[in-house]
């Protein structure tokens, strides 16, 4: 009894298992978030899938608060993010809509889940630092989920538009944030509530607190447009300096020893 005794009390707890437990509460709400849509609770399923994005947001706020940032966080994260913010929204897609089609809708329906898992992956190989970055390439999974689950509730569930709109629609949904997380569009991180983030970046802190009153005003509806407008304008930009560059002097450069660009440039 004296060797369990003394072995119990050699045991530390890491200041790592406190982002953890956020990290996996995020994934039960995931999990959680899939029973209630098989039992057709969307909305249930919803409010599982925002509890799971504040989770996520926690962990990270956590980890660098009391710096214990690891790469088994980074992919612990990332298999709950699959989970919370790939699979339960493309379920959600099914259940509401792609189940109609059949096998071809089971398809249809998992390219976002296929998308985020891509662009998770991409993320974690190229992950040299775990500071908050300014910018992340491709739009990050949980903008994705936001973006499905408020277009579901919203948009598609109530009786205000035609199934003709709401199959379109559905489909238009799913390239678009598919797309836009394999992408190499840089998207805006969500700016910190701070005087330096302010100061660095005024605008992006501006239009994402009007962002947020007017989401609250709307009781949500606004949502999906907001996210909508968000995907665009940072595709529009990303072409734009394209463009910008196409139109500049090319430098001399030998390309024999130029580095071949690689598929996926994550940050």
């Amino acid at each position: 009894m004296s060797e369990i005794k003394e072995s119990i009390e050699n045991v530390q707890v890491t200041r790592s298992i406190v982002p953890s437990l956020f990290t996996l509460m995020n994934l039960f709400m995931g999990f959680t978030a899939i029973v209630y849509i098989s039992q057709n609770e969307i909305f249930k399923a919803t409010i599982f899938i925002f509890f799971a994005a504040i989770f996520d947001m926690f962990d990270g706020v956590m980890a660098r608060l009391i710096h214990s940032t690891s790469e088994f966080g980074a992919e612990l994260d990332s298999l709950s993010d699959v989970v919370s913010f790939g699979a339960a929204p493309a379920y959600m897609l099914y259940k509401v809509h792609f189940y109609q089609l059949g096998d071809t809708g089971v398809l249809i329906a998992a390219l976002p889940a296929l998308a985020g898992a891509i662009r998770l992956a991409r993320f974690n190989i190229k992950l040299t630092t775990h500071k908050d970055k300014l910018y992340f390439t491709g739009l990050p999974i949980p903008s994705s989920a936001l973006t499905i689950i408020s277009f579901v509730i919203f948009y598609y569930l109530p009786e205000n538009y035609s199934a003709h709109f709401k199959a379109i629609a559905s489909i238009v949904v799913v390239i678009l944030t598919s797309l836009a997380m394999v992408s190499t569009i840089k998207f805006d991180n969500l700016p910190r509530p701070t005087i330096k983030s302010i100061k660095q970046r005024p605008i992006v802190s501006a239009m994402f607190i009007v962002g947020l009153i007017a989401c609250a005003v709307s009781k949500g509806k606004l949502v999906f447009p907001l996210m909508l407008f968000y995907i665009v304008a940072s595709s529009v930009r990303h072409v734009f300096f394209w463009l910008k560059e196409l139109k500049e002097p090319a430098d001399d450069i030998d390309e024999s020893e130029a580095p071949e660009p690689e598929l996926y440039d994550a940050e």
